[in-house]
């Protein structure tokens, strides 16, 4: 156990992930009535191309996101285009979209112990990316905690991007 206290206690709290319907809304509403700091144009994305895995396979499955710094946390905004992805099903649930993860990170070190100790408690993995910045894990923690859960192991070159993200933002 104290050693689960040592890896949880380098987790923090990174960003909030929304599902949306219309990405442009989303931004006017953040940037211009909320005051968030200026998100960058959505980028489009493609499951295939990041290997992304959607219950344990890549599909195909591609959508736009931005996101943003406001001096504490990301705001990440996702737009599902087509396909199959964990966005796509909270979009279909959820029409006018909403929270759809929190994304906790700590060094890729720490990354493997913590998924395993989410595993252990039952949650599916519902996605995962393994980039050369960050391993990314999303979890099914919606009945626990009403959404789904992202842990981002954060490697040497990703902490450098962050950094930049963050005096950009």
């Amino acid at each position: 156990m104290d050693h689960n206290k040592s890896i949880t206690a380098s987790l923090e709290l990174a960003q909030i992930g929304w599902v949306v319907p219309d990405i442009e809304a989303a931004v006017k509403l953040l940037g211009q009535t909320l005051g968030v700091p200026a998100f960058p144009p959505p980028e489009h994305v493609r499951a295939e191309d990041l290997a992304m895995t959607y219950y344990g396979a890549v599909v195909p499955g591609d959508w736009l996101t931005t996101q943003a710094y406001n001096g504490r946390m990301f705001i990440e905004l996702i737009q599902p285009l087509s396909g199959s992805s964990m966005f796509h099903d909270y979009l279909q649930r959820y029409p006018l979209g909403g929270t759809q993860h929190m994304a906790f990170r700590l060094p890729v070190s720490g990354f493997a112990a913590i998924t395993a100790a989410l595993r252990e408690q039952g949650h599916a993995l519902i996605s995962e990316v393994d980039h050369p910045i960050a391993r990314m894990a999303f979890f099914d923690t919606y009945q626990a905690l009403g959404l789904a859960t992202e842990i981002m192991g954060i490697t040497a070159e990703g902490w450098t991007a962050v950094q930049y993200m963050e005096q950009a933002g």
